[in-house]
């Protein structure tokens, strides 16, 4: 069989924000996997911009130092390295410095014909500057495309001002606004499960399916970010993006072709479709939860509210739970529920189709079980990418026939030999590639932020105060009780 030629690609890439944390610790690595992997003509040249100063050796050093630490263990290769780093520049640029606007020109007025590729990885709040100061010096050209880093705005208001302000200057086909859970292969695979497998989108809907669930769940609390994450809280941070994204990729209907605007008009739909939380029925649906100290890992760790830098009257939320519902024809009935916290017992992110019951069940348990399971499809996201079907077999020996449920597992690292590239890795060739498929659209973020922006209101218009819970849980007893009213649980079985 003839090998695949990989495509090298030629760009000017700009990582504005590149000496902060994101940059170092998943941009400039995923960067130097497609060096590693062969991604990269020679004459691509990549370039971190900031307002410290640097030459660009000490910058080089910089990326080193955190290549060593970020770079998973085997895969960094120093002449590999140096290779990746001969193509490395620094300049130092600040949102509202035309001077250093206009030293970038000068370095990439030599090929203005080039694929460009702007990554804001800053704060929001310099984005509109930045792009008027890129335009200002000639910098937008219709090859470029610029990079939008979580989280665009803190509601449905702030997110459109800043979208009008980047849409000013770039073309909505140039902006990809990130989320990088989109980037993760088991996300990417729920499409090809739907979708290229025969078995499983004629069940796929309320005649089979009993409930969904979606849990992202995380070990770390704020780690040294309090104050930024207080302006945002798990529902802004969390919900807003990576949760319904990946709600809207269970949910959506099968797109005409695998096309960026078909798969983006789908989800759409489903956002458009999702019934309200309001003062209604905010009460019945949502869980608020603030991690209190506990252990977490069998480490002691200090409440939120104990953090450093923490403003003990603080009412953000660190917890969330959510009980959803889509009103069409195809999930009427079935609730989508939807966790996700900080100081939870493990980093665990998965996402659980539950499928209903056979009409009768004439076969008796094995000894051993308490409860019958119906079949349940577990999607693991992280950690240990993966797929686990639950099905019910005989349990093994002579005499009456009893039925033990049985797990198919496929281990996307066992199955397939190789190491699962990381979500940034992925999203970035897709933006040199000007692929905007798993980025987000502008009326998909507003539609979204609509919806949240119900929840947000409804909890201050009710005064619902977040529900202490001990680090080391799985958030406040009222998150059990939220999915136990309608007489079902969580899944908390380690499957893989």
């Amino acid at each position: 069989m003839k090998k695949q030629r990989l495509k090298h690609r030629i760009a000017d890439i700009v990582i504005f924000g590149g000496t902060g944390d994101l940059a170092l610790r998943k941009l400039f690595p995923a960067l130097y996997e497609m060096e590693r992997t062969g991604r990269f003509d020679d004459e691509t040249r990549i370039f971190g911009a900031s307002r410290s100063p640097h030459s660009d050796d000490d910058f080089r050093a910089k990326l080193l130092e955190a290549g060593k630490k970020y770079i998973p263990e085997g895969e960094f290769d120093q002449k590999t390295w140096d290779k990746f780093a001969s193509r490395v520049a620094y300049l130092q640029v600040s949102a509202g410095d035309a001077e250093g606007f206009k030293n970038l020109y000068d370095r990439l007025s030599d090929a203005p014909d080039r694929d460009r590729v702007y990554y804001f990885s800053t704060s929001p709040s310099l984005f509109a500057d930045m792009a008027f100061n890129l335009q200002k010096a000639g910098l937008v050209t219709p090859n470029s495309r610029v990079v939008l880093e979580k989280p665009l705005g803190h509601d449905l208001e702030s997110c459109r001002e800043i979208n009008g302000q980047i849409g000013e200057v770039f073309a909505e086909d140039q902006i990809f606004r990130i989320d990088h859970y989109l980037g993760k292969e088991t996300v990417q695979n729920l499409l090809i499960l739907r979708f290229a497998n025969a078995m499983f989108e004629p069940l796929w809907s309320s005649a089979h399916i009993d409930h969904v669930q979606i849990t992202v769940g995380e070990e770390v609390g704020v780690e040294g970010r309090w104050s930024y994450y207080d302006d945002a809280g798990a529902m802004r941070d969390m919900v807003q993006n990576h949760m319904l994204q990946l709600l809207c990729l269970v949910a959506m209907e099968p797109p005409y072709v695998l096309d960026q605007d078909a798969v983006r008009d789908e989800k759409v739909k489903v956002l458009k479709a999702l019934k309200p939380i309001n003062d209604t029925n905010i009460d019945q649906n949502t869980v608020r939860g603030q991690y209190r100290a506990g252990a977490v890992g069998g480490k002691e760790v200090p409440g939120y509210l104990e953090e450093e830098g923490a403003n003990v009257d603080s009412t953000t939320e660190t917890f969330v739970a959510l009980r959803c519902e889509i009103n069409n024809w195809r999930w009427a009935g079935v609730p989508f529920y939807l966790r996700t916290g900080k100081r939870l017992p493990k980093r665990h992110s998965e996402i659980v189709i539950q499928f209903r019951d056979v009409p009768h069940q004439m076969f008796p348990l094995a000894k051993s079980m308490t409860n019958y399971q119906a079949n349940r499809l577990v999607l693991r996201l992280q950690p240990d990418d993966g797929i686990h079907l639950v099905l019910n077999n005989k349990n093994p020996g002579p005499g009456l026939v009893r039925l033990r449920p049985t797990a198919l597992n496929l281990s996307f690292a066992e199955a397939f030999g190789a190491r699962s590239p990381d979500a940034y890795e992925r999203l970035l060739l897709d933006a040199i590639d000007g692929n905007n498929t798993l980025f987000v659209r502008r009326d998909e973020q507003d539609i979204a932020w609509q919806w949240v922006d119900a929840i947000q209101e409804a909890w201050e218009n009710n005064h619902i105060a977040p529900k202490g819970y001990t680090s080391g849980t799985w958030g406040p007893s009222a998150a059990i009780a939220l999915i136990e009213r309608d007489g079902r649980t969580w899944n908390e079985e380690a499957v893989f």
